[in-house]
């Protein structure tokens, strides 16, 4: 989800709240690739939108919150998790200003989280202290090259993400199987369509 104003946070809530889900039902590939064994533990996910992600990650056996700036996102969230009857807890809040905590996830879920500048500082500052010993950081987002395909993201370059932004603002105390800019083509709802550009990143903190 994109920005945190007033403005924002109502575009939002129109777009959740049409009869078909935005970025429809079906989990992100790129999670779905790297988790798909059942599991347990407590699992963030950051800007989550309509919970398709969480409702997967439920139902593979983690104990997972969802959080979103819009509640009517939020509110689909626990109409899909009731259908796939799973439970989901759900988090209404501002990431400018929400505390991730110490060391209280065992995993933290980022797709397609795409905020402002100083919002995203303030982020990804927190995803390393936030996880415990071996907990996993999974992130799929838009790189700046996505600017150009037209095929979904932000239309604000500055929301976008550059590889090495990541790498530097997430520090060397990871232990990274996936950290990459690669182009794969995306087919998620109405909004999500085409050859992308994206960065993936998947580690555990050491």
């Amino acid at each position: 989800m994109e920005g945190s104003s007033e403005k924002v946070k109502t575009m939002w809530n129109e777009r959740y709240a049409r009869t078909e889900f935005a970025y429809g039902k079906e989990p992100n590939d790129f999670l779905k690739q790297q988790i798909a064994e059942k599991s347990s533990g407590k699992v963030l996910c950051l800007a989550e939108g309509q919970g398709r992600n969480a409702v997967y990650l439920a139902g593979l056996g983690y104990e997972v919150t969802a959080t979103d700036l819009s509640s009517v996102g939020l509110e689909r969230t626990k109409e899909l998790a009731k259908e796939r009857n799973v439970a989901v807890a759900t988090l209404q809040v501002d990431l400018g200003e929400y505390q991730i905590g110490s060391e209280a996830w065992d995993g933290i879920v980022c797709i397609f989280g795409h905020f402002p500048p100083s919002v995203r500082t303030h982020v990804l500052s927190q995803l390393h202290g936030g996880l415990k010993p071996g907990g996993f950081l999974l992130m799929e987002v838009y790189s700046t090259d996505q600017f150009g395909y037209g095929t979904g993201g932000p239309k604000e370059i500055s929301m976008l993400y550059t590889l090495n932004e990541l790498e530097t603002m997430l520090g060397s105390s990871w232990d990274f199987e996936v950290l990459h800019q690669t182009e794969r083509e995306i087919n998620e709802g109405e909004y999500h369509n085409g050859k992308s550009s994206v960065i993936q990143v998947f580690g555990r903190k050491k």
